[in-house]
């Protein structure tokens, strides 16, 4: 495999940095972390862990990874989040593959831990994700949120056996936190590109969301927290939809014929 850069956008990850640098040592050629000014220790433990670290400041995801990406030593790029890190099996798939790189980009599955539990179904897993690829085939696009590379027509994708993991939230309160975060921005995305929240997908969405993800992608089979996970969801839901009505009201405008 060519020379190969491990792209990390930060802000305030104290808590998962220093596992994902970790599980990367091995592989990657640079770590490079590209921080939105963190206030807590994520600095330190970086520099500490001897990757290259810059700051810039945080516009949206897209912007934010096309820029790391920019300032990556190589031109192979490995993209992971500071909450994700990898399985010794992804691990040894990424190591068996640099004797030679075949394809332009590689995906590989996702599976998130939920509350200190590995979720199996809720729509969560396999969770595939292009994470590895050549940045000379491709970009990142996306609105404010729900980023992703996109390979350039004709591009070559593999897959690759091995999970991501993802520590995505520790408790509730994160779930829910980051459920509101994601909102704003979605709402914002939506209300720029003109669309429109009608009262009866404000009411109806939220329901088909939760069923949805608890029935139709097993979330029940999840237990608890499958169920925990369709509820926060089905808020989410409503929350994007609630917040770009009253974004269309503010700005004078008309959510819908009959308001």
């Amino acid at each position: 495999m060519p020379a190969l850069s491990v792209v990390i956008i930060t802000r305030n990850e104290e808590r998962n940095i220093g596992r994902c640098v970790s599980s990367v040592a091995e592989l990657a050629d640079e770590v490079l972390v590209v921080d939105s000014f963190s206030t807590d220790r994520t600095e330190d433990i970086c520099r500490e862990l001897g990757v290259r670290f810059i700051t810039h400041p945080f516009e949206d995801y897209v912007s934010q990874h096309r820029f790391a990406d920019s300032q990556a030593t190589h031109e192979h790029i490995l993209s992971l989040d500071a909450d994700e890190a990898l399985s010794p099996e992804l691990r040894n798939s990424l190591m068996e593959i640099r004797e030679g790189w075949e394809h332009d980009c590689y995906t590989m599955n996702r599976r998130t831990c939920y509350c200190g539990r590995w979720i199996r179904y809720s729509g969560w897993y396999p969770d595939r994700k292009l994470r590895l690829y050549d940045r000379r085939r491709g970009e990142w696009t996306g609105r404010k949120v729900h980023e992703a590379f996109v390979p350039v027509a004709g591009a070559s994708i593999a897959h690759l056996h091995g999970d991501i993991l993802h520590y995505s939230y520790y408790t509730i309160d994160d779930h829910v936190a980051q459920a509101n975060r994601l909102t704003n921005l979605t709402a914002e995305a939506a209300f720029e590109s003109g669309g429109r929240a009608p009262m009866w997908k404000v009411l109806c969405a939220p329901v088909f969301r939760f069923l949805q993800i608890y029935l139709l992608r097993l979330g029940f089979l999840d237990g608890y927290y499958g169920f925990v996970i369709s509820r926060i969801s089905a808020t989410a839901t409503f929350l994007k939809h609630a917040k770009l009505r009253e974004m269309i009201r503010q700005s004078g405008k008309t959510a819908t014929p009959n308001g």
